[in-house]
């Protein structure tokens, strides 16, 4: 089923990968449910949701596609969902869910058709580069403020809080070392990092667990989201079609910028430049894209902590079943991870090191250039400060087509239908 000899490997390496790579991204079983809690899903239903929606997307991209590539909820489209859609569009989480799961349903639909490769191509590098990069800049001041690093000041928005309160000195503890051990590309850094701040947190008094340390998952609310027709209304009726449209672009070229990446390390390159088994791969995230939002979570995309695992060895769709079961078996953890998540100082560090990673993308940004430079410029500073990524977004598929056409160079005509969509969005409907 796998090929393993074709790829030049073994089950016992590909499992080996598997186990590593279920270590280096186990912490979204933490930061996923804090999250969404904020969004007022209740921990175990955001926990649950975790689970299946990582379950489906990496055993497809295991069994379906044959590729060594693990799929969860990600990291800034999970904050993108509660801070800007929930919190900010002052909306229900139940609405926000049916945003998900209509994006995910065109998410599925493009990657059954040509358009799909037609959209990856025509979005220009500086968008999608300064896109991660805002994002990454939004996640981490997402963690310096729920560890109380950063407090709100009424002359200047933000300033520094209490360092020698043991949240800010479990955070700061916990993010040194795991940026030490990401330096020293320690496997499931991050991970470890957590656990030490999860131990402090313990021994200070922050973390204290129930009586009740493991038990089978629970779905309190069941399926939330389920009918296509009465998911559309709640888009329509409330507006939030800039909220699809952006869960459409950044997961497509998300997911696409990661599986190309992955698959580059691995050698699973096609002579054309292409990933082998492209179209099942992002038919895989997209259908746990679309499960996700049933059971209650945000947008699911390709993890780059994948990467770890191809470096261990792991080639083939057996490295991601691995993967997948180790979610699986985790699932009967709910009440640790529900007493862990509700201790911020614990989550923070993983919030701090993600959006670090993600701002490396930026070098690659043509800065010589004002008219890249000034686009990429405003998403990046937007997004933290407005806190909406989805203004961010908005901001540069407006600005970017104007500075081109000052600079009289041409931009695809896709380029020019999303600049009004968003600034009918921005200025409209907003």
């Amino acid at each position: 089923m796998f090929k393993l000899s074709e790829h030049n490997t073994t089950a016992k390496r590909e499992i080996q990968a598997g186990f590593i790579t279920f270590i280096t991204m186990a912490y979204i079983l933490f930061v996923n449910p804090t999250i969404l809690s904020e969004a007022g899903i209740p921990q175990d239903q955001a926990f649950s949701a975790t689970i299946i929606a990582t379950l489906v997307g990496t055993l497809l991209m295991g069994f379906y596609a044959n590729l060594p590539i693990a799929v969860a909820p990600g990291m800034g489209l999970n904050a993108y969902f509660t801070y800007t859609l929930v919190i900010g569009e002052k909306i229900p989480y139940q609405t926000a869910l049916s945003v998900v799961f209509v994006a995910g349903i065109i998410f599925l639909l493009l990657s059954l058709s040509p358009l799909r490769t037609k959209l990856i191509e025509v979005i220009p590098a500086t968008l999608k580069l300064a896109i991660t990069g805002g994002i990454g800049l939004f996640i981490a001041s997402l963690g310096l403020k729920m560890s109380g690093i950063l407090v709100a000041d009424p002359a200047t928005l933000m300033t520094i809080g209490s360092l020698t309160s043991p949240e800010a000195m479990i955070t700061l503890i916990g993010l040194l070392v795991a940026a030490v051990l990401t330096l020293k590309r320690v496997p499931g850094g991050l991970l470890y990092a957590m656990l030490l701040a999860g131990l402090l947190a313990f021994l200070s008094g922050e973390l204290t667990f129930s009586k009740t340390l493991i038990a089978l998952p629970t779905l309190p609310e069941g399926i939330l989201v389920a009918n296509p027709f009465s998911a559309v209304q709640d888009v329509i009726q409330y507006g939030l079609f800039g909220g699809v449209l952006s869960f459409v672009l950044v997961t497509m070229f998300d997911t696409t910028g990661t599986m190309v990446a992955v698959g580059e390390q691995a050698g699973l390159i096609e002579k054309d430049g292409s990933l082998k088994n492209s179209e099942r791969a992002l038919l895989s995230d997209s259908t746990a894209m679309v499960v996700g939002s049933m059971f209650g979570t945000s947008p699911t995309t390709a993890y780059v902590e994948s990467a770890s695992g191809v470096a261990a060895g792991g080639r083939t769709g057996l490295t991601s079943v691995t993967v997948g079961l180790l979610f699986a078996l985790a699932a009967v953890f709910g009440p640790i991870v529900q007493s862990i998540s509700a201790v911020p100082a614990i989550t923070a560090p993983a919030l701090l090191l993600v959006g670090a990673l993600m701002l490396q993308n930026i070098k690659q940004i043509n800065w010589d250039d004002f008219g890249e430079a000034f686009t990429a410029f405003m998403i990046i500073v937007i997004m933290p400060l407005s806190g909406s990524i989805a203004t961010g977004i908005a901001f540069g598929f407006i600005i970017y087509p104007i500075m081109k056409a000052v600079q009289k160079q041409r931009v695809h005509a896709l380029i020019y239908l999303f600049a009004v969509l968003f600034f009918i969005q921005l200025f409209f409907l907003h």
